[in-house]
């Protein structure tokens, strides 16, 4: 089953996918937010075009994990996804996935509006890879 990992931005939504079998998580692209229905039914395509089972919203707390304004959005809109879509909808701890995104393209030579452009696709694909671990860690636990 693939995954869909999910990084909100206010101008810009960053999506990863899974491959099929959860195991590695790459960034797909970014789309511009058209605020409610809109970021819903453009998402919706992406899920129907991929196959995807499942998503995971990137929920940013504060550095002392409290929930600000930006978070309650977040998870607004995984329950409003959940119920559009009909498929579950989780969120995870996105804290430090876009400074590690922007360090990791910095490293990689890209730079200015090169690196802007794709930096959100890559902080949903570190998101994407924490969760899918975190999948993973779970399964061996209760086994």
């Amino acid at each position: 089953m693939r995954v869909l990992g999910l990084d909100l931005g206010s101008k810009r939504i960053g999506v990863a996918l899974s491959d099929p079998e959860g195991a590695i998580a790459s960034p797909l692209t970014t789309l511009e937010r058209r605020g409610g229905a809109g970021d819903l039914t453009a998402v919706g395509e992406l899920v129907r075009e991929h196959d995807v089972g499942e998503i995971v919203v990137g929920l940013p707390l504060h550095m002392d994990g409290r929930r600000g304004p930006e978070a309650e959005a977040a998870k607004r809109f995984a329950s409003e996804l959940r119920g559009a879509l009909g498929i579950r909808v989780g969120t995870i701890d996105e804290r430090w996935t876009t400074v590690e995104a922007e360090r990791a393209l910095r490293e990689s030579g890209r730079r200015g509006k090169k690196q802007r452009a794709v930096v959100d696709s890559v902080a949903a694909a570190i998101l994407l890879r924490t969760w899918l671990e975190q999948q993973r860690s779970r399964a061996k636990a209760s086994t």
